[in-house]
């Protein structure tokens, strides 16, 4: 390859990892598995992490797609990532690009259209004989005159900018594609999310796995109370957290007679917690067996009846791990804009009802004590129930 020509490059830039410390190269590297797991299924690349940023570069003898959209979608949306760049990649020297940035802008000037622009320059390598204003001057100005009835110049709000690099080699483009930020999943141990149909809980699993952690789900189907659409619209969503977290085990429970036994035997008003609580002892005990630390709910603070403050403290006993819930302090309004943004909000409200509304009291007691619920369950075999549920799980794996 002659210095002239350029490699077609994914730059992928590195969010608050980079302040790890002595741990830094450990989620790096855990970053960039991540990154080529994502990308095994739709063809063969290499990822290389240098530095602050990790490129993505075909392996071999081909080459990136020319619209690389896809490809960038699917890195964007790995954790630990601000943004990504579709880069052409070449030697460090002055003359190549002067020659590429003209090369490059007549590409996205191919329109004919007049654009107003910016240069911006960054010399990593301070070895390179010009500053970052001078090379944005000089390229400026180049192209200035090589496209004077296409290009003017705006500093503050341009159309266009040409974003310049100069590292090992120079890293030359325009396009900036938002990264999803976060921590690589795997850095942040293993929960359990206890997964419903609504749209709180895929929220809920999405931010847990924002900060590294891995996900298992469970989920409680009811059949014949709900439908086997309802349990496909499950697993439906939790495909689509796949697509952030990567693979997830969704176990999916049988909690039919469980939930009949509950309703047979315990005060209507009370139900909806004691089926909380069930539900807990055995995602608690499912999580003991999957390796995970923590459950996940998606709970926020007085949403329903099972969610006042008083709910809750009967509920977390039951789990010999930390309960976290992201969303406990969160608006709903803002749970919503989260599930339309990261593609979750249109499954969750299709009208497919999980076990846990099937049952509910016309009017459940909102602040119930711990004394009372334990009353309730006297006479039940929890430990049977739960067993019973622990030997009733499908799981599909995603």
């Amino acid at each position: 390859m002659s210095d002239t020509n350029y490699r077609s490059l994914i730059m992928v830039r590195m969010g608050e990892l980079t302040l790890k410390g002595l741990n830094r190269g450990r989620f790096e590297r855990q970053l960039v598995n991540n990154i080529s797991r994502r990308l095994a299924a739709m063809g063969d690349f290499k990822v290389r992490q240098t530095h602050s940023r990790i490129f993505v570069e075909a392996a071999g003898d081909s080459s990136l797609p020319e619209d690389p959209g896809a490809l960038l979608q699917a890195i964007t949306n790995v954790f630990g990532i601000v943004s990504a760049s579709p880069v052409r990649s070449f030697a460090a020297d002055m003359a190549i690009l002067q020659d590429q940035a003209t090369d490059y802008m007549q590409d996205l000037l191919a329109d004919g259209l007049s654009r107003t622009f910016k240069v911006e320059s960054r010399r990593g390598d301070k070895r390179f004989p010009l500053t970052s204003p001078e090379i944005s001057a000089q390229i400026g100005d180049i192209l200035l005159n090589a496209f004077p009835d296409q290009l003017t110049v705006d500093v503050h709000q341009p159309d266009l900018t040409l974003y310049i690099e100069v590292r090992d080699r120079i890293y030359l483009y325009s396009q900036v594609v938002r990264g999803q930020k976060g921590l690589p999943v795997g850095m942040g141990g293993h929960g359990m999310l206890l997964l419903s149909g609504g749209i709180d809980s895929p929220v809920a699993g999405y931010m847990m796995a924002s900060r590294g952690m891995e996900l298992d789900a469970v989920y409680f189907h009811a059949f014949t109370y709900t439908s086997d659409r309802a349990k496909e619209k499950v697993i439906d969503l939790a495909r689509q957290l796949t697509i952030y977290c990567g693979r997830l085990r969704l176990h999916v429970v049988d909690f039919t007679e469980i939930q009949v036994t509950l309703r047979d035997h315990c005060p209507g008003e009370l139900l909806t917690v004691i089926i909380r609580r069930m539900m807990m002892r055995i995602a608690d005990r499912l999580a003991e067996t999957r390796g995970c630390q923590a459950l996940l709910t998606g709970e926020s603070l007085g949403q329903v009846a099972s969610q006042t403050l008083e709910a809750i403290a009967c509920t977390d006993p039951i789990a010999t791990r930390p309960v976290f819930r992201p969303l406990i302090g969160m608006d709903k309004d803002d749970t919503v804009l989260t599930a339309r943004r990261i593609g979750t909000y249109e499954t969750s409200i299709l009208p497919y009802e999980d076990c846990c509304t099937i049952f509910v009291a016309k009017h459940p007691k909102t602040r119930p004590s711990l004394k009372e619920i334990e009353a309730a369950e006297n006479g039940l075999d929890l430990d049977q129930l739960t067993a019973d549920g622990l030997s009733r799980i499908e799981e599909v794996l995603l």
